[in-house]
């Protein structure tokens, strides 16, 4: 009895109790591709995609946030995220880049921590925090070690991981001179009028986080964004703004079939690679 309440207790855990963090094995293909596990708030241990560019010498680091699902049963069964385009143009440029899964996102487990509550009241601005938490800590772990250097990161995230990226701009993390925000917002593709649960409490949140952000922030979004519509995302961007924040926003024509999938699709890069350039370029 005592094996089997072990091995559920792991099972409910997550990897948090059976497998240490670190490497998970070697590193595989040109891009040095490797699984990891990395301390997340309180006893998480998210599961992660490194990629690396050759060598041993220490390397800026960028990190990648990935979306979350509409359809809240697709969130246990998401894979390692690995943004394949988006990951190769920093490894182009030198980064070593990091994609964490969240707390209660596939292979890590454990209780979804970002939760915004019921969609008539919904808090994105505490649920936005707790996804800014699980990037803080990727940040803090990854920098600790020999190949990154513990001064210049870049913070980047997708729909739900862009949200968090804007969440964590409020909390100006030392060593991060910017971040990019492709598509970030919560709870859209609702069953609700506009297809956004509760629009106004976006536009509270993002004016929120400005009040103390002062990190440069890019935030690209489309025009045929499924989830975010370009009126709600200029309202976001104008409140953000308005009240402190310093986001350079670039609203682009349509993509595809659904521009909510630019930063993911492999011909995209064409698009947002110019724009992603030019402003790192500044920084």
């Amino acid at each position: 009895m005592g094996k089997w309440l072990l091995l559920l207790a792991l099972v409910v855990a997550g990897p948090s109790l059976a497998q240490p963090p670190g490497p998970q094995g070697p590193d595989v293909g040109p891009m040095r591709e490797q699984e990891w596990r990395i301390p997340g708030p309180g006893r998480s241990l998210m599961a992660a995609t490194v990629f690396r560019p050759p060598g041993d010498a220490r390397a800026p680091l960028a990190v990648l946030n990935h979306g979350s699902p509409a359809d809240s049963s697709e969130r246990a069964v998401m894979t390692r995220p690995r943004m394949v385009a988006v990951s190769t143009y920093f490894v182009a440029r030198g980064y070593v880049v990091v994609l964490p899964l969240r707390r209660g996102y596939g292979a890590t487990g454990g209780r979804w921590a970002e939760a915004y509550g019921r969609c008539e009241r919904a808090d994105y601005f505490s649920a936005g925090l707790q996804t800014a938490a699980d990037i803080k800590a990727t940040i803090d772990y990854m920098r600790a070690l020999p190949f990154v250097m513990p001064d210049r990161t870049i913070v980047v995230g997708q729909s739900a991981g862009g949200w968090g990226t804007l969440a964590l701009s409020s909390l100006n993390p030392l060593g991060v001179p910017a971040m990019i925000d492709f598509a970030g917002g919560r709870g859209g593709q609702q069953d609700t009028p506009g297809g956004v649960c509760d629009p106004g409490a976006l536009v509270w949140a993002a004016a929120k986080y400005g009040e103390t952000a002062r990190v440069p922030l890019l935030w690209i979004s489309t025009a045929n964004d499924s989830y975010f519509e370009p009126s709600l995302v200029r309202r976001m961007v104008e409140a953000y703004n308005g009240s402190g924040g310093l986001a350079f926003h670039r609203a682009l024509g349509a993509f595809g079939e659904d521009g909510h999938a630019l930063a993911a699709s492999d011909v995209g890069i064409a698009v947002w690679a110019p724009l992603v350039s030019e402003f790192l370029e500044r920084k």
